[in-house]
């Protein structure tokens, strides 16, 4: 069997991961959702979906999807976190094809304006990693 998809599969496999793994945490998300009108700090699963592209000189090169769930929340000592993971799928303009479904999953923490991010995305056998950090200013 070939390990290229088909966007039509891609999308059919997301729809599938998403009615079969994420319904509990889309209830609870759900569920908490008055809890984000009151004044308390909130803490709790979050569902992200993100679609990224790269348009070098404006021309579209590449890009991906990725569906992840997660938690967040904020320390008594105003520590705030994150962790998050899910399916993810890149698509090159080269060949137009998508690549294999992957995993990505991401560690996050956020001090006072700083802020940091490290992630790693499963590519067949290996992991890629990245990191991030940076500094907040708000006017």
């Amino acid at each position: 069997m070939s390990r290229e998809l088909s966007s039509a599969r891609v999308f059919y496999c997301l729809a599938r991961y998403f009615k079969n793994k994420m319904i509990k945490s889309t209830i609870a998300a759900l569920a908490a959702t008055p809890l984000l009108f009151s004044g308390a700090a909130f803490a709790g699963p979050y569902v992200n979906i993100e679609a990224t592209g790269s348009y070098p000189d404006g021309a579209y090169t590449s890009g991906g999807l990725e569906a992840v769930i997660g938690y967040e929340g904020t320390t008594e000592g105003g520590l705030g976190y994150y962790v998050s993971g899910g399916p993810t799928v890149t698509h090159t303009e080269s060949t137009d094809e998508f690549g294999d479904v992957e995993l990505v999953g991401y560690l996050g923490g956020s001090y006072d304006k700083f802020y940091g991010e490290i992630s790693g995305t499963t590519n067949n056998d290996d992991i890629d990693w990245g990191a991030k950090a940076g500094v907040k200013f708000v006017f």
